[in-house]
């Protein structure tokens, strides 16, 4: 999801201006730099970070001010941790915007919207799921990947409009009627890129996965 800057107060933008800031530098900090010095995995990052940025491009408007694209940051999230998914949402968004042209006064609480909420909430799943249910290679593409990227993407939409009801653009009735009852559908196409995204690399690229591991997920299963 996408929102439009120009719907909020100034005040309200220098507040997100600094959280995510904060965030930014603790995803900064804790980041294994050294990971990179594998230039495969570099190129993957990397990859990924253009295979966001055109994902993003492909946004269609659902009401003014609020765009609707699939986020693809649940699978990059499981691929690269939660640090590098927030860098790496943060560089696709960067690239959006240089390439539309648009002001930079939403750069903040789009990065917090579709890059810091998604790979948080991702990232809270894993931990969860890992607790909870058995490490199977199944339990992995289908919870981790599909169900948790459906429901990240669903939970994202509705933080959205509920940003846009608080800053007064709209009210919640006029969403409800609009578009708060197609959100439900965000769930299954989101869950397909995800989940297709994280099936083919453990089948054919576990290396390139750092919540999978052989030994955790197919050994002895």
């Amino acid at each position: 999801m996408t929102i439009d800057a120009t719907l909020f107060s100034p005040a309200l933008l220098w507040v997100v201006n600094l959280l995510f800031a904060l965030i930014l530098l603790l995803a900064l900090r804790l980041t294994p730099w050294r990971k990179f010095r594998d230039l495969e995995q570099l190129n993957v990052f990397l990859g990924a970070v253009v295979a966001l940025l055109v994902l993003w491009h492909m946004d269609v408007q659902v009401q003014a001010g609020l765009s609707f694209h699939l986020l693809g940051v649940t699978a990059i999230t499981l691929m690269f941790g939660w640090s590098l998914a927030v860098i790496g949402a943060a560089l696709a968004l960067l690239g959006v915007i240089l390439n539309a042209g648009t002001g930079w006064d939403g750069f903040a609480i789009n990065a917090l919207l579709t890059g810091v909420v998604p790979a948080t909430l991702t990232q809270v799943a894993l931990i969860l799921i890992r607790w909870y249910l058995p490490k199977q290679f199944f339990v992995y593409v289908l919870v981790n990947g599909f169900l948790t990227a459906g429901l990240v993407g669903v939970l994202t939409g509705y933080l959205a409009a509920w940003l846009l009801v608080v800053s007064g653009a709209y009210s919640f009735a006029d969403l409800s009627e609009t578009v708060l009852p197609f959100f439900p559908l965000m769930f299954m196409p989101e869950a397909f890129l995800n989940g297709w995204i994280l099936a083919v690399l453990v089948a054919f690229k576990p290396q390139w996965v750092y919540s999978f591991s052989d030994e955790q997920y197919l050994k002895g299963k």
